[in-house]
This record gives C-alpha cells, structure tokens and sequence, in this order.
C-alpha cells in the first residue's frame, strides 16, 4: 500500500564508472549520485526539503557507499599496479648491481616473467635500465652527482622516482605479507650472484621505505633472504 506521505531521496547521475563494490567483492560498474530529499505525497514529489550529497551506488547489489569507495583501485588496476612494482624493483636492484651478472640477469628476467610480462627478456630489461638512465642524467649537470643518485645507492634519478611512482600508491592496498614479498623477490635478484653489494642494499632499503615498511623490518628481511636459499 502506498504511504500517503514521506519523505525519499531523488538521485541524478553524474557519472559512470567501474570500481570495487565491497559488497559484491569485485570490479562493478557504478554510478555517482548527487542526492535531493522529496517531501512525497502519494509517492510524487512535492517539496525540496535539501541535499542529501553524493554517493556511489553499485549498479549490480544496488548498495549505496561513500565516493571515497573510488578511492580503492579496482582487481584490474590493483594487479597492474603490482605489475609495474615488481618490475621496478627488478630493474632498480639489477641497475644497482650492474648489468655484467648473468644470473642477476636471469633471476631479474624470471621476476619480471612471473609477473606477468611473459615476452620480457635480457634485451628489453637492458633496454628499460637504459632509458631509465637516461632520463636520471638529464638532470644534474655535467659530473655532479643527483641527490636521488646518492639517496638511493646509485640506481639513477630515473629509477628512484620509478620506484616511488609505483610502489608508494600501491602499499596502502597491500597486506603486509604482500609487501613483504615484493622486497624478497628484489632481495632474491640482489642475491642470484652472491651477497649483497652496499649498493643492492641501498636499492633494496628504498624500495621497502616506498612500501611503508620500516627500516628494522626492511634489515630482518634482508638478512633473512640471505639465510633461506631461494629456488
């Protein structure tokens, strides 16, 4: 039966898109609302009585949340994000040990591999780290060292501000072992040729501090790759 009076809100669409509805547990498609509440008589609307702001709401469970739900990436763009951190940590770790190690080669081409960059080999790895470099030298000028250079165990400009640009939005949608493990695949290239150099420690000890990992956990990880043989 319908009510004679009450008070529902009336929504317009403002935008489409596709975010993670954490109701469903996957990637759906949404709408963004801006909201008015109705004073209803018999159901029609008759008298404005204010905003009721913007929302999202799941085109599929139908459930209404904050616009901060957009916040979160979706399953498609979480695993791309997670992609690219697993190939810059390779490429920074092999850039900081240098080229010339075959197996530092390989296991950084077996990381980039099982992330799922299957057609990757030596040549495009050799390829990005030159041209990664290469935007690393355009700043400083001639002979003077960068201080990202410095900072970061001598991996190049390029490369540090490649290893913030990809892990430091993805560790807010991590879980501490998936955090965890993105450090030991890099400490496992580091290693592939024998101990840690100081500037593979350095390479490594940046990548953990753009992961929001702590400098003691970053130390206890590290020492413990070293102990445990990765196959």
């Amino acid at each position: 039966m319908t009510r004679l009076w009450g008070v529902r809100p009336s929504w317009r669409t403002e935008v489409l898109g596709e975010f993670f509805c954490s109701g469903c547990g996957g990637d759906r498609n949404y709408r963004r609302q801006r909201g008015r509440r109705w004073l209803r008589l018999l159901g029609a609307p008759v008298l404005p009585l204010g905003p009721v702001g913007t929302s999202v709401q799941c085109t599929a469970c139908r459930a209404r949340y904050g616009v901060s739900a957009l916040e979160r990436p979706t399953c498609t763009r979480l695993s791309g994000m997670l992609r690219d951190a697993q190939y810059t940590i390779a490429l920074a770790v092999l850039a900081a040990g240098g080229t010339g190690s075959r197996p530092a080669r390989e296991a950084a081409c077996t990381v980039i591999r099982e992330a799922g960059f299957e057609d990757c080999g030596e040549a495009q790895v050799l390829a990005s780290l030159a041209a990664l470099s290469g935007l690393g030298s355009a700043g400083p000028a001639l002979g003077e060292e960068s201080p990202l250079d410095s900072a970061y165990g001598g991996i190049g400009s390029g490369l540090a501000i490649e290893l913030h640009a990809a892990l430091e939005p993805l560790a807010a949608h991590l879980a501490q072992q998936g955090l965890e493990r993105l450090l030991l695949q890099g400490a496992w290239i580091a290693l592939a040729d024998g101990p840690y150099r100081p500037a593979e420690r350095d390479a490594l000890a940046a990548a953990g501090h753009c992961l929001q990992l702590s400098g003691e956990h970053i130390t206890e990880l590290l020492e413990a790759a070293a102990r445990t043989p990765h196959s």
